[in-house]
């Protein structure tokens, strides 16, 4: 686990990408009053973990839909995912329609790209957190 005494954060602007044989090269610009001395003083080829958040103009993060939607699509198409479905009486028959059909119900959307609405995100994210904690134990919550 890394402690936050240990991390680097400054704020960059993506302003080119190229790719070579080894992988991407990713090319920031940080104004000279962001950037942290100790990246300064580290030497070129020293490995870091990248964790990066793009921000709106309003300094808000930035919502990512693939990762939700695309979670959403692979969490009703699960067996698992069926039998808690199940198990609530919120469908009857095992099949992706059907849980699509109750995620939409359980979550209050009309679609899964309206995960990307925070509210939505939410009631989903709690949905899950009740999942996973029935699939450990397979007791009620």
């Amino acid at each position: 686990m890394i402690s936050p005494s240990e991390t680097i954060q400054f704020e960059a602007i993506k302003v080119a990408m190229k790719q070579d044989k080894t992988g991407y090269i990713l090319t920031l610009n940080i104004h000279p009053d962001e950037i942290p001395e100790d990246l300064m003083r580290d030497f070129v080829g020293a490995r870091y973990q990248f964790v990066a958040v793009r921000l709106n103009s309003d300094e808000t993060p930035y919502p990512r839909r693939n990762g939700v939607v695309s979670a959403a699509g692979i969490l009703c198409r699960s067996p698992n995912f069926w039998d808690w479905l199940v198990f609530l009486d919120e469908i009857t028959e095992k099949t992706e329609a059907a849980a699509v059909d109750a995620l939409h119900r359980i979550v209050g959307i009309s679609s899964r790209a309206d995960l990307t609405k925070p509210e939505a995100q939410e009631r989903y994210d709690e949905m899950v957190v009740e999942f996973k904690r029935w699939e450990k134990d397979k007791v009620p919550f």
